[in-house]
């Protein structure tokens, strides 16, 4: 492009170009009919092909197979190639920067800028000269061109702040800067805050996690203890049963003898007992209040054992349904935390793509003001 001069007596060369805003240019990529392979921009950003995203079990190690591994290293190869030929093919839309129009009274012109100035014409003049040389000599040096001097020098007076104004000219530098500065400035705050919120969020879930395994610790010596209150119990029914069965042998065996023993006088007991003079005052107390006492202290005895044994595994049983609601509960409530988690990431995620974006179309535009400046 053309350049401007000025030439003075007193001065050196200086440049002056009032500030304008850049025309926005439309690329390839904001055209109304767009590439295939730019509509298929969207096809990449879909959750249930990209191969980052877990599927099933959380907990469970993730086992990368070399088949995926090979997927992912093509995936990232072809994703590499695509980019690299958009960014070739928005690079070739752009066109260069173009001159700006001239400041108010002024107008521009091509002017020279060689050491010796020359009339310029539309063909140069043109003349035949001949010469003729001995043979074998050499040919001598071409002279130095020195164009001759001609057309009319011209100086003009600029005065100081006519051309250039340092504290209008530094103005928007200074506002790029400080711009630039606040929002690094913003951008590593709010990096701290968020690592500050990471680190929270991983307390919170290391005391979740150790009042779950404190409960479940609580839960597996509640029931040790129950199974050995249970065995416990067993082993003293088991005593009690083996006392009971003494017990009835040793008077079974009493009873034999005294069988045994009362056959020697059985008749004469029967005579008398038949007469009505005699009878066994130890027997009828045994049929008539010892044998009924018996046998109903046995009957509530193993009553109250059948009900203890009922009560007891009611208590198990609602025990163990209390423990499942509990547990049943905690999944629950830890799933929806890490539901709100992955939730408030992609929301984040999302944000900071959004921020990306506009950053890079702010960054675009500056370097497209500053094309154009250096272009002037």
């Amino acid at each position: 492009p053309p350049q401007r001069r000025t030439m003075a007596s007193n001065s050196a060369y200086d440049f002056s170009a009032a500030p304008q805003s850049v025309p926005v240019k439309r690329n390839a990529a904001a055209a109304k009919y767009r590439d295939d392979e730019e509509n298929m921009l969207g096809a990449s950003n879909n959750i249930m092909f990209d191969a980052r995203v877990v599927r099933g079990n959380t907990y469970a190690a993730q086992v990368v197979t070399q088949e995926q591994q090979r997927q992912q290293q093509v995936y990232e190869r072809n994703e590499n190639a695509r980019q690299g030929r958009l960014e070739a093919r928005r690079m070739q839309g752009m066109a260069p920067p173009g001159t700006p129009p001239p400041v108010d009274g002024r107008s521009h012109m091509d002017v020279q800028t060689e050491n010796f100035l020359e009339e310029l014409t539309d063909r140069p003049v043109e003349s035949n000269v001949e010469t003729q040389t001995e043979a074998f000599l050499d040919r001598p040096p071409s002279p130095l061109f020195v164009p001759a001097k001609n057309g009319v020098d011209v100086e003009t007076q600029i005065e100081g702040g006519d051309l250039f104004d340092f504290d209008l000219e530094v103005g928007p530098i200074l506002d790029v800067l400080v711009g630039k500065t606040l929002e690094v400035s913003m951008l590593e705050l709010m990096e701290e805050e968020e690592l500050a919120a990471i680190r929270r969020q991983q307390e919170k879930f290391e005391m979740m996690r150790n009042a779950e395994l404190s409960e479940v610790q609580r839960l597996e010596y509640e029931a040790k203890r129950k199974f050995a209150e249970k065995q416990r119990r067993k082993k003293q029914e088991r005593d009690f049963k083996e006392a009971q069965e003494q017990l009835k042998e040793k008077v079974a065996a009493r009873s034999f003898a005294r069988g045994y023993l009362g056959d020697l006088h059985a008749s004469v007991f029967a005579d008398l007992e038949s007469t009505g003079h005699f009878y066994d005052p130890v027997r009828r107390e045994v049929e008539t209040l010892f044998l009924p006492w018996l046998v109903t202290e046995v009957t509530s005895s193993l009553t109250n054992v059948a009900a203890a044994y009922a009560a007891a595994d009611d208590i198990i049983r609602a025990s163990l349904e209390k423990a499942k609601v509990i547990r049943a509960k905690a999944v629950e409530d830890h799933e929806a935390e890490l539901k709100a988690i992955e939730e408030a990431k992609a929301k984040a995620e999302a944000e900071r793509l959004a921020k990306e974006e506009e950053e890079r179309l702010r960054l675009e535009a500056e370097a497209a003001a500053e094309n154009g400046e250096g272009g002037e």
